[in-house]
């Protein structure tokens, strides 16, 4: 299904980033997706189902969440962290800043599991 997705801060994100960016608690505040219910119910996922995000920069396995703010089906969220940065563009058109909101991407549910910030960064980067 293909959505168009929003990143951004959350209160829970903003919080543990502050304290260990290793943790299980980081990780459980940002490799998530809020979704509309509407959009969870189309795809045949359930309220923390994993689902595999694509753009063409690449994928990344995240929980799927319903979303309390989301109403308008077609919008996914991911809060700012690692696992959304691996799959958004880095050019900044001049503006020293990466482009965050508004992107088309693929929305599938997969059996995969959430890679581990230690495993999404030797995905992204390779090992030493």
């Amino acid at each position: 299904m293909e959505l168009t997705l929003i990143t951004g801060r959350t209160v829970e994100q903003g919080c543990t980033k502050e304290h260990a960016k290793i943790s299980g608690e980081y990780m459980m505040s940002v490799a998530i997706c809020e979704m509309n219910a509407e959009d969870m119910k189309r795809l045949g996922v359930k309220d923390g189902g994993n689902v595999k995000i694509s753009t063409e920069i690449g994928s990344i396995v995240v929980k799927a969440v319903k979303s309390r703010r989301i109403r308008t089906p077609g919008i996914v969220f991911i809060p700012f962290g690692p696992w959304v940065n691996a799959i958004l563009p880095s050019d900044t058109e001049g503006t020293g800043m990466p482009l965050l909101k508004g992107f088309k991407v693929r929305v599938e549910p997969t059996d995969e599991l959430v890679p581990t910030i230690r495993d999404l960064l030797l995905k992204i980067y390779g090992k030493k």
